[in-house]
C-alpha cells in the first residue's frame, strides 16, 4: 500500500512542478533490488524528455515539493532521476497495526469499480472433460476471484459447446446405437463411444454420412424427437460439469451455450453484408479486410510470396450454416447489451489467437460506437507438455481424462500424506490429501507464464520444497498454528515492531500484496500471485528459524505474533484467489 501513498504525493508535486502534466504515467513501483531502497520511481527521466529538461535538476524540484518525512527516509535522487525512497520502520509498524485491526490487508477496494465479463472453461457437451480444460477453468477462476477481492463486478459465464454438425452424429448414435444400461452407468462415456462409432463409419459409409446430415437438418429445423434428444444430452453432460466444477471448487453466474445465440445469427450476417463489412465468397459469406490500417496488424491479410493477400473469415458458411465467427459476435453483442460491461475476458487456447485478433476487428467495424467503450481481451494460454515434451496423453496416446488427473493427483498426494501424518485417521488424511491435491495441480498449471507451454511433473508439483502449493500451504498451516498456540487476540494497542532484519524483510513483503492483486488482474497473469506467495513463505520461514515466537515475552511475543497472523491472512487470502484451499493440518 506504500507505493500508493507515495505515488498520490508524487504526482501532486509533480503537478506543482510541471503545472499541466501528465500524471497519471507517475508510477512507484518496489525497488528490483534492496541497496535501491523499498521503493523507486523513475519516471521524472521521462518527463523530463519530453519538456527537454535536466533529469536531475527537475528531479531536485520536485523532491523539495514532496513531503513524505511521515513515511520514508530522506528520498535519494539516483543516477539521472531515479528516485529511491526507504519506508521508516514506524510507518511499517502503522500499517501492519492498521491490517490486524481489519481496516486493510494491505490493498484497497477498487474506487472506480469495473464490471468484468469472464468467459472461461467451455467444455463440449457429450465429451468428457480432459486435461485440457485444467488451465481454462483454473486461469478464468483466478482472475474472477482476484477482481471481485479488488470490489470489481464480475460475471463468470461458460460458454458451451453444445450445438454443431457433431450433433447429427450423436443423434445417429443415440437412435441406432444406445445402450441403455451404459448411458445409466456412465453417461458420458457412452455418449463419446456413440460419436466415436457414427464418426468412423461415416467417413466409410455414405449411407450413415447422409442419414447424419438429416438428423443434423431436422435438429435445426427444429423437430420435436431431435431436440428432445438433444436437451437430455445437455443435461447428461451439465451433471458431468457441475460434479467437476464442485470438485474443483468452482461457480458461474451463467452458463449460456453456442445454441443460446442461434436466434441472431442470421440477422447479424444480413447486417454485415448490409454495412458492406462482408460480401459474398464462392457461395459463402466472409469478412475481408478494409485496408484501412497497415497490413500486418490486419488480420484479414495475410503475407504470401512478399504479398498480401485476403485471408478472411467466414460468418456463413456455403451450406447457409453460421460458425464460431457468427456466434461469437452475437455472443459479444448480447455481452454488452445486457451486462453493459467495461470488459470483457475470454480465456482459451493460445491456437484461437487469429480467430480473436479477427471477430474483434469485426466486431469493431459493424459496432464502433460501442465497441471504443469495451475493453476485450483474449487471455491465451500455452499447453501442457509430457516428459518427452509433446502434449501430455497416457500412455495409450490418449487425451487424459480431467477425472482421472484429479484424482491420480488425490492418491498420490494421500500416499505422502499417510507417510508424514500417520498419527492422523483415514478421513482427515484424505481431507488433507484432497486439499494438497487439487491444490497442487492448480498451482502447478498457474505457475508458468501463461503463454508458454508447461512440462507437467507429479513428483514436482507435490513437492514440500520449491515453489509449490504443498509448500505455501504448509507455511500458511505453520503460521496459523503458531498464531492460535499463542493464544493470540488483537486489541485496540496491540502493535507490531519489526526490528530484526528478517521481520523488516517480511513486513515489508506484505505490503506489497495489494500492488500484486492489482498486477494480476491488469495484466491477467496469475504466475505473479504464486511468486509472491511463495517469496512469502520463504520470508516467513526464515523470520521463524531466525526469530522466536512462542519463547519471546512482552511486547516482542505479540508483535511476532502479530507478524504470524498476518502471514496466515494473507496466503489464505492469495492461495483463495488461486482457487487453491487450505487446511488447519499437515
Amino acid at each position: 500500500m506504500f507505493h500508493l501513498l507515495l505515488e498520490q504525493r508524487l504526482q501532486e508535486a509533480v503537478a506543482a512542478v510541471l503545472p499541466g502534466a501528465e500524471t497519471g504515467a507517475v508510477l512507484v513501483r518496489p525497488a528490483a533490488d534492496p541497496k535501491f531502497g523499498d521503493y523507486q520511481s523513475n519516471a521524472l527521466m521521462a518527463l523530463a524528455r519530453e519538456r527537454k529538461l535536466n533529469p536531475r535538476q527537475l528531479a531536485a524540484d520536485v523532491v523539495a515539493r514532496l513531503d513524505v518525512a511521515d513515511l520514508c527516509q530522506p528520498i535519494e535522487i539516483a543516477g539521472p532521476g531515479f528516485l529511491n525512497f526507504r519506508i521508516l520502520p514506524s510507518a511499517v509498524s502503522a500499517l501492519l497495526g492498521d491490517a490486524l485491526r481489519g481496516r486493510h490487508l494491505f490493498f484497497v477496494p477498487a474506487a472506480n469499480p469495473r464490471t468484468v465479463v469472464v468467459d472461461f472453461s467451455s467444455p463440449n457437451v457429450a465429451k468428457p472433460m480432459h486435461v485440457g480444460h485444467i488451465r481454462s477453468t483454473v486461469l478464468g477462476d483466478c482472475l474472477a476471484r482476484t477482481l471481485r477481492l479488488l470490489g470489481h463486478r464480475v460475471v463468470t459465464d461458460n460458454h458451451i459447446g453444445d450445438w454443431g454438425t457433431q450433433f447429427g452424429m450423436l443423434i445417429v448414435g443415440w437412435k441406432t446405437l444406445l445402450d441403455a444400461d451404459a448411458l445409466e452407468r456412465n453417461a458420458i462415456a457412452e455418449l463419446e463411444r456413440l460419436y466415436k462409432t457414427v464418426s468412423a463409419r461415416s467417413k466409410e459409409d455414405p449411407a450413415t454420412l447422409e442419414r447424419v446430415h438429416a438428423e443434423l437438418v431436422l435438429l435445426q429445423s427444429g423437430d420435436e424427437t431431435n431436440l428432445g434428444i438433444w436437451h437430455e444430452m445437455i443435461r447428461l453432460s451439465q451433471v458431468q460439469f457441475d460434479t467437476m466444477y464442485a470438485r474443483l471448487g468452482v461457480k458461474f453466474d451463467h452458463t449460456l451455450g453456442e445454441s443460446f445465440y442461434n436466434p441472431w445469427l442470421r440477422g447479424i450476417v444480413d447486417e454485415l453484408v448490409a454495412k458492406g463489412i462482408a460480401r459474398e465468397s464462392d457461395g459463402a459469406i466472409a469478412v475481408f479486410s478494409d485496408r484501412s490500417g497497415p497490413p500486418k496488424d490486419d488480420p484479414f491479410l495475410i503475407q504470401r510470396d512478399g504479398e498480401w493477400t485476403d485471408n478472411p473469415a467466414l460468418v456463413r458458411k456455403s451450406d447457409g450454416a453460421f460458425n464460431y465467427t457468427t456466434t461469437d459476435l452475437a455472443t459479444l453483442d448480447y455481452r454488452i447489451r445486457t451486462w453493459s460491461p467495461t470488459e470483457i475476458v475470454v480465456v482459451t487456447d493460445g491456437r484461437q489467437q487469429l480467430h480473436f485478433r479477427q471477430f474483434f476487428a469485426a466486431f469493431h467495424r459493424w459496432k464502433p460506437g460501442v465497441a471504443t467503450n469495451v475493453k476485450l481481451a483474449h487471455v491465451w494460454f500455452g499447453s501442457i507438455l509430457g516428459d518427452a515434451g509433446k502434449p501430455f496423453k497416457t500412455r495409450s496416446g490418449e487425451t487424459v481424462k480431467l477425472a482421472d488427473l484429479l484424482d491420480e493427483a488425490e492418491e498420490r498426494a494421500l500416499a505422502v500424506v499417510r507417510e508424514k501424518r500417520s498419527d492422523l485417521d483415514d478421513a482427515s488424511q484424505r481431507e488433507i490429501a484432497r486439499v494438497v491435491g487439487l491444490g497442487a495441480v492448480k498451482y502447478q498449471d498457474l505457475l508458468p507464464n501463461r503463454q508458454s507451454d508447461y512440462v507437467f511433473s507429479w513428483d514436482k508439483m507435490l513437492a514440500l520444497q520449491g515453489n509449490t502449493s504443498p509448500y505455501v500451504q504448509y507455511q500458511y498451516t505453520r503460521a496459523a498454528k503458531v498464531a492460535r498456540d499463542g493464544d493470540f487476540v488483537v486489541g485496540p494497542d496491540t502493535k507490531v515492531l519489526p526490528v530484526e532484519p528478517a521481520e523488516l524483510a517480511l513486513a515489508r513483503h506484505l505490503a506489497n500484496f495489494g500492488i500484486v492483486l492489482a498486477s494480476v488482474a491488469e495484466e491477467y497473469r496469475p504466475n505473479y500471485l504464486c511468486n509472491y506467495l511463495f517469496e512469502l513463505a520463504g520470508l516467513f520461514s526464515s523470520f521463524y528459524e531466525a526469530c522466536p515466537v512462542l519463547k519471546a515475552e512482552g511486547p516482542v511475543r505479540e508483535s511476532r505474533l502479530g507478524l504470524c497472523q498476518l502471514v496466515a491472512r494473507v496466503l489464505e487470502t492469495g492461495l483463495d484467489c488461486l482457487g487453491i484451499e487450505v487446511t488447519a493440518r499437515m
